[in-house]
């Protein structure tokens, strides 16, 4: 049986993905392993570049057009067993049982030598466990909040959305979208760990499903870990780990369409969990608030020089 099954989504991150394989190679030596890279739609030469340097990759899938983040994914989940179609793409690679675990991987990370070795140990010591994350931290070594979360309830939205959360960040009231008055070195049950790094549960993948597709870019990890919630297994930030996210290598190539991504999330993901159970005007409040802030974005992204380009941040 296979330990474990890792899914890389590439969008033209050739000399991202080039550091990110380099660094996995190492990681995943003393276990069974699959590595699956789905290219979607690149022009950078991308799937190329892994066949040629890093043959050892199982399957290089290249997709005819970017259906988005969740369905290049899911391209992969099927790849190795999971969903209708079953795995005919590595059926000599692995037997009828699906992985123990599947990691969902960016390419803009790098992975140290023994981390999957301590997740995986972390994970076969919790059988409650459903998803597990690392400490993600940036360049600069500051945390990328976006690995432990809260759901964006409408009260959690609306203290995100008024600016309530970063006025007072170390607040458990507002600061609970990035929950910010924790100790970024301590291990806690959350919401949501970040689709960058997310290591899930082979059980709890199956019970909750594929990733949203409605979701094109942003909200599909905040979803997937709400529905593997629902079936009772539990969300884990394990800061045991860190991993470097160099964090928007692929967005910030189109910082436009990613900005209208992500606050499009913020709706599909509202519309989706708490629409029905919230009132009218906070429904439309909380739709105003994203139009607006969406607004805002696009205009701060379209003065800014070429070089500063970016994108929302989760």
């Amino acid at each position: 049986m296979v330990d474990l099954a890792i899914v890389i989504v590439s969008y033209n991150t050739r000399d991202e993905l080039r550091d990110c394989l380099e660094s996995l190679q190492e990681a995943v030596r003393g276990f069974q392993h699959q590595v699956i890279m789905v290219d979607n739609c690149s022009y950078d030469g991308s799937a190329a570049m892994v066949r040629s340097e890093h043959p050892w990759v199982h399957l290089v899938i290249e997709l005819e057009h970017n259906g988005g983040y969740a369905f290049a994914n899911n391209v992969g989940l099927r790849a190795v067993g999971y969903g209708p179609g079953g795995s005919a793409a590595l059926a000599h690679l692995q037997p009828e049982a699906l992985p123990g675990y599947v990691l969902l991987l960016n390419p803009d990370t790098v992975v140290p030598c023994d981390a999957l070795r301590k997740m995986l140990a972390f994970m076969d010591a919790n059988p409650d466990v459903g998803v597990v994350g690392p400490k993600l931290v940036r360049k600069d070594g500051s945390l990328d909040k976006a690995c432990r979360r809260s759901f964006p309830t409408p009260k959690v939205s609306f203290y995100r959305l008024s600016g309530l959360a970063k006025i007072f960040p170390k607040s458990r009231r507002f600061g609970r979208y990035n929950l910010d008055y924790l100790d970024v070195d301590a291990q806690a049950d959350v919401d949501s760990v970040a689709g960058s790094f997310m290591l899930i549960r082979s059980g709890a993948l199956e019970q909750a499903g594929p990733l949203d597709e409605a979701f094109f870019m942003y909200g599909e990890d905040l979803d997937l870990c709400y529905r593997i919630k629902q079936h009772g297994w539990r969300v884990l930030y394990y800061p045991e780990v860190t991993v470097l996210h160099i964090k928007g290598a692929s967005s910030r190539k189109s910082s436009r369409r990613a900005i209208v991504a992500f606050y499009s999330a913020m709706r599909i993901f509202h519309r989706k969990h708490y629409r029905s159970q919230s009132c009218f005007l906070a429904n439309w409040s909380i739709d105003l608030g994203v139009v607006l802030l969406c607004k805002w974005a696009l205009l701060r992204d379209r003065l800014r020089p070429a070089q500063d380009k970016r994108v929302a941040s989760a």
